[in-house]
């Protein structure tokens, strides 16, 4: 097995094709604090709003939603802390360790999947915060760049100018600073992340006083339903699964578990959960699961204050899925023998999602994104979680990175075969018992990665590899 062409370090920016070493790595507080920030996004609120029945359509009663936030959230932080050892262990970005478990040309398949994702969701938060800026500015111009009805998508609002503006130019600031690295995301979350848990917490407060206090939002909460919880439990999953995969190019800056635990908690035991219920309050009692929205109808120093504090506060979560968008995209062309850096991908993404997202992508795209995302995405980590914990116990040494083989079949086929499982249980037979299609999906493909491990080449290949790598450390010591 001879050793391929490695990239050569001086080009390696942000070590998206070699593991971080640990002189590189980042201290605790800060990697938590990123983690508080990335945790802080809309998709909290609206999916608190979801559970809440926002727009009449069906809810969940108090109860069943806090149910749902606990048992997804959950899922979620035990997903993610998996993934994030892992990477924490062998320093490795999500394109390097998955091609364990995918093969150095099978890994494209899952890696093109959270490049999408990830363009997605840049796409989604630009408009969230073109959007936000478009009702506090208004329309003074006049102008409408956009109108979704035209094309048949009606009831949505149409894209003014000066939410065009606003999404251009907010996606512009966030591509700058997604172009230099873990560094200056650290630098945007550190002071924001407090204050924006602060304006959190009291607004929701307020949203309930104005509601006519608990008393009133429970005899309102509990009238709700019709959802169920274990679609409850997929919008919830779907809202953070690819957050939770994403974590691996996170966290092998980690320099220890215990800071990955904490970083997990701190998005998806503290944070998110704490959003999902603001939103749900505010959906219950006034109506409006964006405080920001609420925020506008009071007067102009609360208005600015909501809207700059939804700036930030999605700032920092969008700079995390743009830095991670070139680190999936890179390696994809690497794997090809091409060598792109990670600041002209990111230049590329930034480009793409910014047009996207001011012209309505998350208007009308948005709800169907996460809830296909909750149902497809979480059996994209089953390989990794099974392959690394189950089948190879920890055993991922750097040095067979390159001699990896092109395809593991193992991991493609469960892939693709719990993917589908997943949007079949969503769309065409629920599952009984109201059981999250996702996360079973999610299941499912762990049990048959480590079930078909030894029926194809892969187990083979491996202990030929391991065998080589043994007695080449018997000769060093020798």
């Amino acid at each position: 097995m001879s050793k391929r062409k490695t990239a050569p370090v001086e080009h390696d920016d942000e070590r998206m094709l070699s593991p971080v070493p640990l002189s590189e790595r980042r201290p605790a507080w800060k990697q938590i604090l990123v983690w508080v920030g990335f945790g802080y996004v809309v998709t909290g609120l609206f999916v608190g709003g979801v559970l809440a029945g926002f727009g009449g359509k069906p809810g969940v009663p108090p109860g069943t939603a806090l149910w749902a936030v606990s048992l997804g959230m959950g899922s979620l932080f035990a997903l993610t802390s998996l993934l994030g050892i892992m990477a924490q262990r062998t320093g490795m970005s999500l394109a390097l360790v998955g091609r364990y478990s995918y093969g150095r040309k099978g890994v494209n398949i899952p890696m093109l999947v959270m490049a999408l994702l990830t363009l997605g969701w840049f796409a989604s938060i630009t408009g969230m915060v073109g959007q936000i800026w478009g009702s506090f500015i208004g329309n003074p111009s006049g102008i409408v760049v956009f109108d979704p009805a035209r094309f048949g998508y009606e009831g949505i609002p149409a894209i003014t100018l000066e939410i065009f503006a606003a999404c251009m130019l907010s996606g512009i600031l966030f591509t700058f600073t997604a172009y230099y690295g873990i560094k200056a995301i650290e630098a945007i979350a550190i002071p924001v992340a407090p204050v924006i848990l602060a304006i959190a917490v009291l607004v929701g407060f307020g949203m309930l006083r104005e509601g006519g206090g608990a008393d009133a939002f429970l005899a309102k909460a509990e009238a709700l339903g019709g959802l169920g919880l274990g679609s409850a439990i997929t919008v919830v999953v779907g809202s953070w699964i690819a957050g939770a995969v994403m974590g691996v190019d996170l966290f092998r800056f980690n320099r220890s578990a215990r800071a990955v635990l904490a970083g997990a908690a701190a998005c998806f035991i503290f944070t998110n959960p704490l959003l999902n219920v603001v939103g749900y309050i505010g959906a219950v009692s006034v109506g409006q699961f964006n405080y920001v929205e609420w925020m506008l109808e009071k007067n102009m120093l609360l208005a600015l204050v909501g809207v700059l504090a939804w700036t930030t506060s999605l700032w920092t979560t969008n700079n995390a899925e743009l830095y991670c968008n070139a680190l999936y995209t890179g390696p994809v062309f690497w794997s090809y023998g091409r060598l792109i850096e990670r600041k002209p991908l990111v230049l590329w993404a930034g480009v793409l999602g910014t047009l996207l997202g001011s012209l309505a992508f998350y208007q009308i795209f948005f709800a169907d994104f996460i809830t296909v995302l909750g149902a497809a995405a979480p059996p994209l980590a089953g390989p990794l979680i099974a392959d690394y914990y189950f089948v190879k116990k920890g055993r991922y040494i750097a040095e067979n990175l390159e001699n990896e083989p092109v395809y593991r079949m193992t991991g493609v086929i469960s892939f693709l075969a719990g993917g589908s499982l997943g949007l079949f249980f969503q769309y065409g037979a629920p599952l009984p018992y109201g059981l999250p299609s996702g996360l079973f999906a999610l299941l499912a493909t762990i049990v048959l990665y480590v079930v078909l491990y030894k029926a194809t080449p892969d187990a083979a290949y491996d202990a030929a590899l391991f065998s080589t790598t043994d007695r080449k450390a018997q000769e060093v010591r020798s």
